[in-house]
């Protein structure tokens, strides 16, 4: 048994960390001494780097401490992986090793995610939301959005069009509400986020909407954030302020109960974080949902760490986030994600 390092981190003079994760093996724990136990998962919530959990064998009850302290933990193919704290892939070391190199790349925005996941589970909603749009604000500032933006091939803007992004027709108590720029696969946009902002506003104010429903048309539900927008904001207290004020995905949780999300093709960034605020999420069986924000030195946006979080928990959406890995449809019903498969 190995004792667990609190100050592995190191900050250069130049702003760059080293260490950002850091792997802790359960086997070895198996048997240890409930204080040792306890005073290693005290360690872990106490400290910056995050640590990921490798379990090839299934953990005994008396390590929940430890893996409840873990970022999240993988494990192997033949492990039981019903409890919230654990992820199955097929090679625990390989796959680990793949996460080093993303906290390799983006150690900032890693550390920065880490501890915003362990805020907004204990948070309500609109100060889940503030925090991460906080640090969603100063990873903006930052080396790694820096050098991702000026590294990446410039996003195609949209071409200037007259016709609403977000349609909605009113049948009874039941609100339709349709992402509708589908030659774009439904980015959120600037201004497809005020439409829908606007439509939704309806059902949050009138008491007379029973049943609000949100689709998307076109091939997928929504491609995520406007990847010709990012970057784009001079001013990021003020980008902050909207990124609060305009939500829609305040609007979905405000009347969660009235709201079902139809999700198909793919609900990608955007697309299932303000999607998980809903009361119920359905997906087709080719549905796939991805979180790819942190490969951009950024944090999910659009309340992903709230939304997503409250479904599935801490530890499987900071894999989502971290990774980048897609989820299949029938992962996403398994972990709760979404609520039902349907034809699609």
């Amino acid at each position: 048994m190995h004792p667990v390092e609190i100050d592995s981190l190191t900050l250069q003079q130049d702003g760059r960390l080293n260490g950002a994760i850091r792997h802790l093996v359960l086997e070895e724990w198996h048997g240890a001494d409930p204080a040792a136990i306890a005073r290693a998962a005290a360690a872990m919530n106490r400290s910056l780097p995050l640590t990921i959990g490798i379990a090839t064998t299934n953990p005994p009850v008396d390590l929940e401490p430890l893996l409840s302290a873990t970022a999240w933990t993988l494990c192997g193919p033949h492990v039981d992986a019903d409890a919230p704290q654990l992820v199955r892939v097929d090679d625990p070391w390989h796959t680990y090793g793949e996460i080093e190199d993303i906290a390799g790349r983006f150690p900032q925005t890693v550390i920065a995610l880490g501890q915003l996941l362990r805020q907004t589970p204990m948070l309500d909603t609109l100060p889940g939301l503030a925090a991460e749009a906080s640090t969603y604000s100063m990873l903006l500032g930052g080396k790694e959005f820096g050098a991702w933006s000026a590294a990446r091939k410039p996003a195609q803007p949209a071409r200037p069009t007259q016709r609403p992004l977000v349609s909605a027709a009113r049948h009874g108590g039941l609100l339709s509400v349709v992402l509708d720029d589908p030659r774009r696969r439904n980015p959120l946009s600037f201004r497809l986020r005020d439409e829908l902002f606007d439509v939704l506003e309806v059902a949050a104010l009138d008491e007379t909407v029973e049943q609000v429903e949100l689709t998307g048309s076109g091939p997928i539900f929504c491609s995520g954030g406007d990847l010709s927008e990012f970057g784009t904001a001079t001013d990021l207290v003020a980008a902050y302020l909207v990124r609060l004020h305009r939500a829609p995905w305040r609007l979905i949780d405000r009347v969660r109960d009235k709201v079902t999300v139809h999700t198909h093709g793919a609900a990608i960034g955007a697309g299932i974080e303000m999607a998980a605020f809903a009361g119920r999420i359905t997906a087709t069986a080719d549905t796939f949902f991805q979180l790819p924000e942190v490969t951009m030195g950024l944090v999910p946006g659009a309340g992903g760490t709230v939304g997503v979080t409250r479904r599935i928990g801490r530890w499987r959406a900071a894999w989502m986030m971290v990774s980048g890995r897609r989820i299949d449809s029938a992962t996403a019903l398994h972990w709760g994600l979404v609520d039902e498969l349907r034809e699609a």
